[in-house]
C-alpha cells in the first residue's frame, strides 16, 4: 500500500493493468513552530488521510479488480518535486494528491500540462489557484479561503453580530484572509467598523514575556476600538491570534483564523456517521483527524469513487468522471459532495468550531441559491476568473 518515500527512493515499476497508483506528492520545508505545543502537527499530516482513504477504496475495489496503491513523494525544494514527479507520470503514475505550497501547486501544474494526468489541490486554500491562475488539470479538494471566510461570515451574520473588529497579522496569507473576510462582509450584510494590523515583532514571540506580559499587551492593543460585537482575526500564520481570546479590552467573541474558526473538518464531529468515521482514522493513524488529512483523504476517496462507477481503472475514464455532472462522493457531512465545473472547487459544508467542539456548519439557513446553497461559500459562476471550459448547466446536486 505504501511506496518511496522520498523525492531520492528509487522509481517504482511502470503500473500492471488492474492497479491504480495514486501519488502523494508532500511539500517538507520547515515552518515556524507554533505559538501552542497543541498546533505542533503530526509528521504524517495528510499521508495518514491518505492511508485510510486507500483502505477504503480497495474495499470496494477487490470486488472489481481494481487494487489502489500509494507512493509518496516528498522533499522540500519545489524543483525536485517537479522533476520527480514528471518521471513518475512518464511512468504511469497519473493521478497525483499534491499538500505543497501554492507555488508548486502551479509548477507541477505546468510541468505536467498537456500529459494524461490529474492533480489534486489538498493543501493551498489560495484563491488564485481557483480563478485567474486556474488550471486545466487540477481540481481542489481543499477549501479556498472565501469559502473559509464565507462559512464565518454566514453565521456571524446569522447571529446578528454584523458590526466587526478586524485585525490582521503582516503575513500575505494573513492579508489574503483578510481581504476575504472584507468581501464577505460585504456579501453578507455586515460591516467592518475598525480594521488594525498587529504589530508583530520579529525574531521574538510575544509569550517570550510570559502571560503576565501578554495580558496586558492585547489589552491596550485593542482599546479604544470603534464599537463591535465581535473580533476577526486574520493571522494564518499562528503568531499572535491566541492571545486574543479572553484579553481583548471589550468582552467580545473572537472568530477567524483563531478561536472560532472555518475549517473543512473537525476532530469531534460525531454527525452524520462521522463518529465511525473518526474511530476508524484513530485506530489507523493513532491520532485524531485533522483538516488537511479529511482534504487528502477527500481526492483519494473521489479517485475511489470515480474508478467504482466506472468500473474502470484506466486515466481517461476515471478523469471523465470526475469532471462529469454525475459525479458526487460522500464526505461524512450531510450531503454528497461535487466538483464545480467552472473552477475544479469541491463543494462542501464547512464546520465551525473551537478546538474542542464542532459549533455550527456553513452555509447556514437562509443563504439561498438558485442551484446549489453550498455555492453561497466561495466564488460562484457569475463571479469566476477562471477561463476553462465549463460543462453546460448548473452541475449542482
Amino acid at each position: 500500500m505504501g511506496g518511496p518515500s522520498g523525492a531520492h527512493a528509487q522509481s517504482p515499476p511502470a503500473t500492471p493493468p488492474g492497479i491504480i497508483d495514486i501519488l502523494l506528492i508532500r511539500e517538507t520545508a520547515a515552518k515556524p513552530a507554533p505559538l501552542s505545543l497543541l498546533d505542533i502537527p503530526p509528521q504524517d499530516e495528510g499521508l495518514a488521510g491518505a492511508k485510510l482513504a486507500i483502505a477504503d477504496n480497495n474495499n470496494t475495489g477487490r470486488f472489481l479488480n481494481q487494487q489502489f496503491r500509494l507512493d509518496v513523494l516528498a522533499d522540500a525544494a519545489p524543483d525536485v518535486l517537479v522533476a520527480e514527479a514528471q518521471k513518475r507520470v512518464a511512468q504511469g503514475q497519473r493521478f497525483l494528491v499534491l499538500a505543497v505550497q501554492p507555488r508548486t501547486v502551479l509548477m507541477l501544474a505546468d510541468a505536467l500540462k498537456g500529459q494524461d494526468a490529474l492533480l489534486f489541490n489538498a493543501g493551498a486554500p489560495d484563491e488564485n489557484l481557483r480563478e485567474e491562475d486556474c488550471r486545466a488539470n487540477v481540481l481542489h479538494t481543499g477549501p479556498s479561503r472565501t469559502m473559509l471566510a464565507d462559512a464565518l461570515a454566514q453565521y456571524l451574520v446569522w447571529k446578528q453580530w454584523r458590526r466587526w473588529f478586524l485585525i490582521v497579522g503582516p503575513q500575505p496569507e494573513d492579508m489574503a484572509f483578510a481581504a476575504a473576510m472584507r468581501r464577505a462582509a460585504t456579501r453578507f450584510g455586515a460591516r467592518i467598523v475598525e480594521d488594525r494590523a498587529f504589530p508583530v515583532e520579529t525574531g521574538s514571540r510575544r509569550a517570550d514575556g510570559g502571560h503576565e506580559q501578554i495580558q496586558q499587551q492585547i489589552p491596550l492593543f485593542t482599546q479604544n476600538a470603534a464599537a463591535h460585537d465581535v473580533v476577526v482575526v486574520a493571522d494564518e500564520a499562528g503568531q499572535f491570534g491566541e492571545y486574543l481570546p479572553f484579553r481583548t479590552w471589550d468582552a467580545r467573541p473572537v472568530a477567524g483564523t483563531q478561536g472560532l474558526t472555518p475549517a473543512s473538518w473537525h476532530p469531534a464531529l460525531e454527525q452524520w456517521g462521522a463518529t465511525q468515521f473518526q474511530n476508524r482514522f484513530a485506530r489507523s493513524a493513532g491520532r485524531t483527524m485533522r483538516p488537511q488529512d479529511y482534504d487528502v483523504w477527500l481526492a483519494v476517496r473521489s479517485l475511489g469513487e470515480a474508478a467504482a462507477r466506472t468500473r474502470a481503472t484506466d486515466f481517461s475514464a476515471i478523469a471523465a468522471r470526475l469532471r462529469s455532472p454525475e459525479f458526487e462522493v460522500a464526505g461524512f457531512k450531510g450531503q454528497k459532495l461535487t466538483f464545480r465545473d467552472w473552477n475544479g472547487q469541491l463543494r462542501e459544508p464547512i464546520l465551525l468550531g473551537t478546538p474542542k467542539l464542532p459549533v455550527t456548519v456553513s452555509p447556514q439557513p437562509g443563504f439561498l441559491h438558485q442551484f446549489s446553497e453550498l455555492d453561497t461559500l466561495g466564488i460562484d459562476r457569475p463571479e469566476t476568473k477562471c477561463r476553462l471550459p465549463a460543462r453546460a448547466g448548473p452541475a449542482a446536486k
